[in-house]
Formats: C-alpha cells, structure tokens, sequence
C-alpha cells in the first residue's frame, strides 16, 4: 500500500496530501473582501505553489470543485480560471454556489492532481 504523506499539516488539516501518484490539495482561497477577480487570481497563484511543492503543476490537475458564495461572479471567475487553465489541460470541474467560512470570501477551490510520470 501506498504511504500517505502530509504536508503542512495542522491538527485541522494538511495543505497538502499525496497518496501514491496523487496530490490532493486543500480549499483554497484569495484574500478577504478583493474582487472576484483578485481573489480568483490569488487562490489560483496559491494553487501553483502547492503544486509545484508537490511535485507536479496545473497541467496534471484531474479535479476542480470551484466554490462561489454568489454565483453572479460564475462569468468573472471563469474569465481568470480559463486564462489560467492550459490549452488542452482541462480539469474535470465542478462549480457550485456555497456559503463559505467568512462573509468576504467570493470563491473556494479544492484540487486533486496527479504526479508527473
């Protein structure tokens, strides 16, 4: 079987989580009360930096759950997201409306990726 391993784990939670040559990533977000648009392009920048500390990057992403606490800002993310997407690499991807943990957040995303062969 497959070590587990965990990354900046809290009692909580772990950022990071890999499982064989699977990474899971927790929710991420951007800063507090920006636009959509800042708060998508910071989760995303956040998204890329686990990543790359897991070993792989945006182009081994399987699985997106995009959660927005209005689903009137769905155009405006989607403008960042499929900026930031690469051609030809799109994730399985879900997106939702949801309350999220703080009044001023505007969108979550929680991604699975695969590791490089």
């Amino acid at each position: 079987m497959a070590e587990i391993i965990r990354q900046h784990q809290t009692s909580r939670m772990s950022r990071i989580v890999m499982h064989g040559q699977t990474v899971y990533l927790c929710g991420q977000v951007g800063t507090r009360g920006d636009s959509i648009t800042g708060q998508t392009e910071e989760m995303l920048a956040k998204v890329d930096s686990l990543l790359e500390e897991a070993g792989t990057d945006r182009h081994h992403i399987l699985q997106a759950i995009v959660w927005l606490s209005d689903m009137a800002d769905f155009d405006a993310m989607n403008a960042v997201w499929d900026a930031w997407v690469p051609e030809g690499h799109a994730p399985a991807r879900a997106c939702g409306e949801a309350k999220l943990a703080s009044a001023e957040l505007k969108v979550e995303v929680i991604v699975t990726a695969a590791l490089p062969s």
